[in-house]
């Protein structure tokens, strides 16, 4: 409501107040209606000025300090900007809409919160566990005095892989810190995305056929599909992918990987018919140490650092990843990445000699 509607609004309720009060004195209706137009015009100019000079600049005035709240400036520079014709009802929006701001502010706060909570616990879990194995296999050849030299061995071989995982996790976490902060920069080059496949499924298939799956490309290989990103990145996405896909595949299964050309992406997807994951753990997947079955993952192995670093390294590309899973039929994991551009070639142009 506009300040002249409001003032006239006062005016005219004071005026019909005095005026019925008049006639039910005076019981004459020239009286009444003098007295109602010298007290709506009386009304009127009073209110007007008590709400402009007492009410409506202050108002003015803490309109103009949110809005510039709102964009970051100092309080100072609110004044003497200019301000809509309805101050009342912008200050309303504006108090409403920096309440919403704030209420999702302290909900995203809440949620990192919880996950740094989460963070901590998972991190020192992960670290105490090879830890206190290393420290009890060192302790066991300590307190044996190297009398049983095969015991010794075998001991020191275990403690050597545990601190082979804290190595892995160190460097992974060095790796997601980096990129992160951006200190990894994306070289970004134009290659055949289906050699790249075609390295990673031959750099895997010996620890496929350990697992007795079968690695399959679903796209023909001679059909050239170029894009433009980071060679060495993508890579490593695959390989954590088609990692993952055979930790978690079932024997005799198969690791299929399909291409799909957009019109400006190309989307891969690597597909195993696996033990699945449950709906309900599929929004956490790429966060760091979360693991559906903790039991058996650390059996597996891997420092649980995979899939987040695959969802930077996407992300870092301005592209985006997903996953579709069953429990009990399989999991789908798909990323897009840019398609390269079609590089003009002219033809051939014969030099005349003089």
């Amino acid at each position: 409501m506009k300040l002249r509607v409001l003032v006239f609004i006062n005016a005219f309720a004071v005026a019909l107040t005095l005026s019925v009060a008049n006639y039910y004195f005076q019981h004459s209706w020239k009286a009444v209606a003098v007295t109602f137009s010298a007290t709506i015009v009386v009304s009127f100019i009073i209110f007007y000025y008590l709400i402009e000079k007492y009410v409506y600049s202050k108002i003015k005035l803490i309109y103009k300090q949110i809005h510039n709240l709102k964009l970051g400036r100092d309080l100072r520079d609110a004044i003497g900007e200019h301000v809509s014709a309805d101050p009342i009802n912008d200050v309303e929006q504006e108090v409403e809409e920096w309440a919403a701001q704030k209420k999702s502010e302290i909900e995203s706060l809440r949620q990192q919160e919880k996950f740094r909570r989460d963070f901590l616990s998972n991190i020192s879990h992960e670290f105490k566990t090879p830890l206190f194995a290393i420290q009890g296999y060192i302790d066991a050849v300590q307190d044996d005095d190297f009398e049983d030299k095969d015991m010794a061995r075998k001991f020191l071989e275990k403690a050597a892989k545990n601190v082979d995982r804290l190595s892995y996790l160190i460097k992974d976490l060095d790796e997601i810190s980096k990129l992160e902060s951006g200190e990894i920069p994306i070289n970004y080059t134009r290659f055949k995305i289906n050699d790249l496949i075609k390295e990673v499924i031959e750099a895997s298939e010996m620890k496929a056929r350990q697992h007795k799956i079968k690695l399959v490309f679903k796209h023909k290989y001679d059909d050239a599909v170029l894009v433009t990103a980071d060679r060495e990145k993508i890579s490593q996405v695959f390989i954590n992918l088609v990692d993952n896909s055979i930790k978690y595949g079932r024997e005799d299964g198969t690791t299929s990987i399909s291409l799909f050309e957009l019109h400006d992406q190309v989307l891969i997807e690597i597909t195993d018919d696996g033990i699945g994951i449950e709906e309900k753990y599929l929004p956490r997947l790429f966060e760091r140490f979360f693991r559906t079955d903790s039991s058996r993952s650390r059996q597996i192995g891997g420092s649980g650092l995979g899939l987040a670093i695959v969802k930077h390294i996407v992300e870092a590309h301005e592209q985006t990843i997903n996953v579709r899973s069953t429990e009990g039929l399989g999991s789908t994991f798909g990323f897009t990445l840019q398609k390269a551009k079609q590089q003009i070639q002219f033809p051939n142009i014969p030099v005349l000699k003089n």
